[in-house]
């Protein structure tokens, strides 16, 4: 009786790992009576419907789908009305909508980045009507159309990488920001000198957080063809390009000053190893962990091994005191603009980058401990 006891809770269990985990999407539409409402998989390839139904008076509805392994997205159609979604893992988001402008008039509840994206895309709809706007305006000459119109994008971008990119990178509505359009023009030029950063942002969080995704690697592609369109755009510019105002492969340039105002840059260490470390030097751990590093460094350095070691402090004067004395690179950022780009939550925080450039890992990603890597990389 027991051991048949045993091979039930077996299979049992074995049921229930093999049982595929879904999310749902569930909500109502008003005003949307014997209209069509169809769930799409919104694919790096295109659109893919997934299940459709006819909706009823009540407009009441309910889908179910795979969850996917990283964030993915997905759209709620009707006539040509799009409200996004994104997807996380298992989870159940409720949208409740009113047809006609369901793409306007809709909530969203159950996913922080849902709503983020709703009001990105009602951003984006403000930023149509306006260019729209513009466009037929014909008290203004061409040049002043094309001009304001600039202006208009530009502040737009500005604002969106303000408060959405840069805030939380490693989330799906960073990477839905990065992609919008007006029309069928992308907002974000992967080859500009200053979005080529935000693409920078999000795919080094990206690669971190979804290492092996598709859009991990797709986003992976799109900053590297970027900083390689940026380099050939400099290039045509000048006949020597100059190496410190190229971001390099594979990274986030940084250009932050030493103790004596030089501006020390990621870039210039490219073929060494080396470690990226966010440090507060005002700490109590502080003492015994640059201890730690200065034993890492006298035993790599002449391997190859350079510290790229970015002070926070408040404090200017104590900052140069506490690093007068360190052998490696030093720079200062109190104002802390170098923690987003790496999407830094926690101090101290370190990563490691090889001989091309290229990040590796970050802290939590080196289960061998930080010599291990630096070895594996030497």
């Amino acid at each position: 009786m027991k051991r048949l006891l045993f091979i039930a809770i077996g299979v049992l269990a074995l049921a229930g790992c093999t049982q595929k985990k879904t999310f749902t999407v569930e909500g109502t539409v008003e005003g949307a009576a014997d209209k069509t409402l169809c769930l799409y998989h919104k694919s790096l390839g295109g659109a893919v419907l997934m299940d459709s139904l006819r909706l009823d008076a009540e407009g009441a509805f309910r889908f179910e789908g795979e969850a996917p392994e990283a964030p993915d997205f997905y759209l709620l159609v009707i006539d040509n009305q799009v409200v996004n979604l994104s997807i996380d893992s298992t989870e159940t988001i409720s949208v409740k909508a009113k047809m006609p402008g369901m793409a306007a008039n809709y909530s969203v509840d159950g996913s922080d980045n849902c709503e983020k994206i709703r009001q990105l895309a009602l951003l984006q709809q403000g930023l149509q009507r306006q260019a729209l706007a513009l466009e037929g305006n014909y008290s203004l000459t061409p040049e002043q159309r094309v001009d304001s119109l600039q202006r208009l994008v530009d502040s737009y971008k500005a604002s969106v990488a303000r408060d959405y990119i840069f805030v939380e990178p490693q989330k799906a509505y960073a990477y839905f920001a990065l992609f919008q359009t007006l029309g069928q023009w992308p907002l974000f030029d992967r080859s500009n000198a200053s979005d080529v950063k935000a693409f920078g942002a999000v795919a080094t969080c990206w690669e971190t957080y979804y290492p092996g995704a598709l859009r991990t690697e797709h986003l992976h592609n799109t900053a590297l063809k970027g900083m390689n369109e940026r380099r050939a755009v400099m290039a045509r510019e000048s006949q020597v390009i100059d190496d410190s105002l190229v971001v390099a492969a594979g990274i986030i340039e940084l250009r932050l000053p030493d103790a004596a105002g030089t501006t020390r840059t990621l870039g210039e260490l490219k073929g060494k190893v080396v470690l990226l470390d966010f440090h507060v030097y005002g700490t109590k751990e502080s003492a015994a962990r640059i201890l730690q590093m200065r034993e890492i460094y006298n035993k790599y350095h002449d391997q190859g091994l350079e510290i790229y070691q970015i002070g926070l402090d408040a404090d200017e004067h104590f900052w140069k005191q506490q690093t007068a004395p360190l052998p490696w690179v030093c720079v200062y950022d109190p104002a802390g603009t170098s923690l987003p780009l790496y999407n830094v939550q926690e101090v101290p925080e370190y990563f490691t980058i090889d001989r091309s450039s290229q990040l590796q890992k970050r802290s939590t990603q080196m289960p061998d401990g930080l010599e291990a890597e630096l070895r594996r990389l030497l």
